[in-house]
């Protein structure tokens, strides 16, 4: 049975593990994310998996599926399960954000 901590988020530009998975969680993964401007994640899909994204600073534009969303710090994104997304940054300064991604249990 995974236990209780805690950690510090970084201030480095580049991507941070937060949660590995298991054994370290039941199945939950995280991380944050720097992206520079003008750069995308890359489409990718949630697969059996759902995911949310929680902008800390930047602006940018998450596509998921055939849906567009801007983004920006204290916005907030669902993923569903089986999604082509993708996060872009159109903004002049970097894009941070973390993300937390969960299997479905259904």
């Amino acid at each position: 049975m995974p236990q209780a901590f805690t950690l510090d988020l970084n201030d480095k530009p580049e991507y941070q593990r937060l949660l590995p998975g298991s054994p370290q969680t039941c199945g939950m993964k995280s991380g944050k994310v720097h992206l520079e401007p003008n750069k995308s994640v890359g489409k990718h899909n949630t697969e059996q998996r759902e995911e949310m994204i929680i902008v800390l600073s930047g602006t940018g534009r998450a596509v998921v599926e055939e849906q567009s969303f801007d983004v920006k710090k204290g916005r907030v994104v669902y993923i569903p399960p089986d999604s082509e997304h993708d996060i872009i940054n159109t903004g002049s300064e970097p894009l941070i954000y973390i993300f937390c991604v969960s299997p479905v249990t259904m």
